[in-house]
């Protein structure tokens, strides 16, 4: 039997489609399939063969496809599909960084294979959010709880996707199968072993032992080991277009950066060009906006902070913070400039640009404290404000930039609280809703202006690098291609020789 071995940092989770951590989206991508499907920049038929939307852009009509099976043979049709709507509007709340959710009136089936989901407003990207890895995903019948409500939890991970998870054990293993009742191009593999290393450099000692067929993902290891593996010429490497965007949000509504000033400081003392040169090695772009300018919406005219000591100790010196004499660290009030920067320690990429910031802001006299916790711990504290300067990249294509701003209104990730601090908050959240419910693409885009540039203005995120994707595998496999989504990895494409 052909199988792939591949290797994750956490567990998969218990694979709830509707849900988020502990869930690994790749793993969710695997089982669970979208009405619609983000191919290079379009939006295409998937498990829907086509739609119509009505004059009013209020209601989609979704003409399913009727060869569709569930990997357990039950058939996948309109009912199942408001089954799964009703579950995720059940748990609206949760859901409610996603405006689509916050937009669906109800999903209604017409015919066997046919349903309308309707909406309260025209909403421009509807489609676009259809086709997103999590939460309007489908789960099969016999997977369903008694309740019917999914965010209690799941029975078992049913989904029409190429794979079906047929082995399991939690922190140390999961096993995929080829899904035989799928409907589309069968994977080219039999199985799919995903061992869980949570450490890069044991995941690089793994694929040196054979241990692992493939290395793929954003901070999976680190650059260096990425840019060793590719020098010995014994293994292919390969590298994305960028996705998304590195970032640092900074808190303005917590200690000293609740002070503009700071924040520009930090802006202007990173010295990012050396990042890219020294940690990254080319592999990124330097970034110097949240999104990249041919993102929809935001070719928007900001001017960057270029590197400028001298301008960065200017800020800190009106803001009071001063240098005594025969000290390291600046002080104010008889406290010292002492800032927390909480990164994931299972990404390694990350960990290596903390340590570079961290010596940057100690040239002009700012002590960083580094704060490397697990997923689930590094996860809490952006959703709960718990942090002065956190990792928090954007969702790349095809979520930027309205799925993204849409999340900034409610504390589901460190957007919201970074920028709570802000005295023009409540004015951003308004701009926000008015931009993803315009139906006037020069008032959206007049919208999107004010959003990005009073963001980059007030100095709320320190973007480092537009983000790629890395992997290096054996020479004995072949087809693997990079996915349109960071989280995406096309395993059905894969081959092993």
């Amino acid at each position: 039997m052909n199988t792939i071995r591949f290797s994750s940092a956490n567990d998969i989770g218990p694979l709830n489609p509707h849900m988020y951590a502990p869930n690994q989206m790749f793993a969710q991508n695997m089982v669970y399939e979208s009405l619609v499907k983000y191919v290079d920049g379009k939006v295409v038929p998937h498990l829907a063969e086509k739609w119509e939307v009505s004059e009013d852009g209020k209601e989609y009509t979704f003409f399913l496809r009727k060869d569709v099976k569930f990997s357990d043979g039950s058939a996948f049709n309109a009912a199942n599909v408001v089954k799964n709507v009703d579950a995720v509007l059940a748990n609206r709340q949760r859901h409610s960084w996603l405006e689509l959710v916050n937009q669906i009136k109800e999903a209604t089936k017409v015919d066997d294979y046919t349903v309308t989901i309707s909406l309260h407003n025209p909403y421009y990207p509807m489609l676009q959010e259809l086709a997103l890895i999590r939460p309007l995903r489908f789960l099969g019948e016999a997977g369903f709880p008694e309740s019917g409500n999914t965010s209690e939890g799941i029975k078992a991970p049913i989904g029409t996707g190429p794979w079906v998870l047929t082995d399991y054990k939690i922190n140390e293993y999961a096993e995929f199968s080829k899904n035989e009742n799928y409907w589309g191009e069968m994977p080219k593999v039999d199985k799919i072993h995903v061992a869980v290393i949570p450490d890069g450099e044991s995941r690089v000692l793994a694929f040196e032992n054979n241990e692992i067929d493939v290395i793929y993902g954003d901070g999976s290891i680190s650059l260096d080991s990425f840019k060793y593996l590719k020098e010995t010429g014994k293994y292919e490497t390969a590298v994305s277009e960028p996705l998304f965007t590195k970032s640092i949000a900074l808190n303005s509504n917590k200690g000293p950066l609740q002070d503009i000033n700071v924040r520009k400081a930090v802006e202007y003392a990173f010295n990012k060009q050396s990042v890219i040169d020294n940690v990254f090695y080319g592999t990124d772009k330097l970034a110097d906006t949240l999104f990249p300018a041919n993102f929809p919406y935001s070719d928007v005219k900001l001017t960057p902070y270029t590197y400028d000591v001298s301008k960065a100790e200017a800020l800190l010196n009106d803001a009071g913070w001063v240098l005594p004499a025969n000290k390291e660290f600046r002080e104010k009030d008889g406290n010292v400039l002492e800032l927390e920067l909480c990164f994931d320690s299972a990404n390694n990429v990350h960990k290596a640009i903390a340590e570079v910031l961290q010596g940057d802001l100690r040239k002009i006299g700012v002590s960083v404290k580094l704060i490397g916790e697990e997923n689930q711990l590094f996860g809490q504290r952006q959703t709960n404000g718990d942090f002065d300067m956190i990792f928090s990249d954007t969702f790349g294509i095809p979520y930027d930039p309205h799925a993204m701003v849409s999340s900034m209104r409610i504390p589901s990730h460190a957007d919201y609280q970074a920028q709570v601090g802000l005295p023009m908050k409540k004015e951003l959240d308004q701009k926000i809703e008015e931009a993803l419910l315009s139906t006037d693409e020069k008032t959206r885009q007049e919208l999107y202006d004010y959003i990005l540039t009073t963001l980059h203005e007030q100095a709320v995120y320190l973007p480092i690098s537009y983000g790629t994707n890395l992997t290096v595998y054996h020479k004995n496999i072949k087809g693997l291609e990079f996915g349109q989504m960071n989280s995406e990895i096309p395993f059905e494409k894969i081959d092993k020789e």
